[in-house]
C-alpha cells in the first residue's frame, strides 16, 4: 500500500514538473521584431503627447520592435502612465487618481491607467511593451509595491510574453525578476558592470554616455548573454556607432530615422 502511495506521489510530481516546464516555456518573452524601441511611444514626429495612448498606437503603426512607457502610482494606489513625477503640474504620488483626471493632455486624452495602456498595447503581438517602473520618491516600500502591482496587472491581462521591464531601482529589478524569471529585466542606472548583472540575471539598459565611457561593456555583456539596450539615441552618428557595436536594442525619440536606417 505504501509503495502504491509513493508511486502515485512520484507520478504526480513528474506531471507537475512537466506542466511547470511547459508553462514557463510558454511565458518566455517573444523576440523583438527589430532593434528599435520608441522612447515614450512615437511622439516627436507624430505630434502625439509622450506616454499617451496615441503615441503608443503610433509606435505600433510604425512597426517598432518595442515601445517604452513610464509607470507611477497615485496616492490612492492607482497605477498610471506618465514620465515625470508630476502630471500637468500635479504630483502623482501625493494626488488621487480623481485629482489627476481634472487635467487633460493636449490631444484630449486623460492620464492613461496602466490597465488601459496595456489593453491597447496587447491588441497586437508585433511590438514589445517596455515598462519602466519609476522609483517612488516617498519610500522603497512604495517602489516595490508598484513593481508587484505592475507585474500582477500584466499577468491578469495575460501579457507576460509581450512585456519586458526596466527600472533605475536595482531592488525593483530584482523583485520583478524574482516574479517573472523568464522575461528580460533591464537596469537603467549604468553603475553596474555586466558581470554583476549576469550574477543577478538582469540585463543592461544604459545611457549612451555610459556605454561610450565603458567601451568594452557591450562586448563583455554579449559574451555573458546579457542583453544590451541604449538610451536615448537620437543622433544618426550615435545610431551608427551602436549598430556597429552590435547593441541589441536602441531606445530613441527618432524611431522613424532608425527604422529607415535598418531598412524597415
Amino acid at each position: 500500500m505504501k509503495k502504491l502511495v509513493f508511486f502515485s506521489l512520484a507520478v504526480a510530481m513528474v506531471v507537475a514538473a512537466c506542466s511547470s516546464s511547459k508553462s514557463s516555456k510558454k511565458l518566455a518573452i517573444k523576440p523583438f521584431a527589430n532593434k528599435v524601441v520608441a522612447h515614450r511611444g512615437a511622439f516627436k514626429n507624430t505630434g502625439a503627447p509622450e506616454n499617451s495612448i496615441a503615441s503608443l498606437k503610433a509606435a505600433i503603426e510604425l512597426g517598432c520592435g518595442g515601445t517604452e512607457f513610464d509607470i507611477h502610482m497615485t496616492k490612492d494606489e492607482v497605477v498610471v502612465v506618465n514620465h515625470d513625477p508630476q502630471f500637468m503640474g500635479l504630483p502623482i504620488e501625493t494626488s488621487t487618481y480623481q485629482e489627476l483626471l481634472t487635467k487633460t493632455l493636449p490631444n484630449g486624452e486623460k492620464i492613461p491607467t496602466l490597465e488601459a495602456y496595456l489593453k491597447e498595447g496587447l491588441k497586437q503581438d508585433k511590438t514589445i511593451l517596455v515598462a519602466e517602473i519609476k522609483p517612488s520618491k516617498i519610500s522603497k516600500e512604495r517602489s516595490l509595491k508598484l513593481a508587484e502591482k505592475v507585474v500582477n496587472m500584466v499577468r491578469e491581462l495575460k501579457g507576460q510574453e509581450q512585456v519586458v521591464y526596466i527600472s533605475f531601482d536595482y531592488d525593483v529589478c530584482k523583485k520583478v525578476k524574482a516574479m517573472e524569471p523568464h522575461t528580460s529585466v533591464q537596469y537603467l542606472n549604468g553603475d553596474v558592470p555586466p558581470e554583476k548583472l549576469k550574477a543577478d540575471n538582469l540585463d543592461a539598459d544604459y545611457n549612451f554616455k555610459v556605454f561610450k565611457k565603458n567601451k568594452d561593456w557591450i562586448a563583455r555583456a554579449k559574451k555573458l548573454g546579457v542583453l544590451t539596450n541604449v538610451w536615448t539615441v537620437n543622433d544618426e552618428k550615435d545610431m551608427d556607432y551602436f549598430l556597429a557595436q552590435g547593441i541589441d536594442y536602441i531606445t530613441t525619440n527618432e524611431p522613424e530615422l532608425l527604422l529607415k536606417k535598418l531598412g524597415k
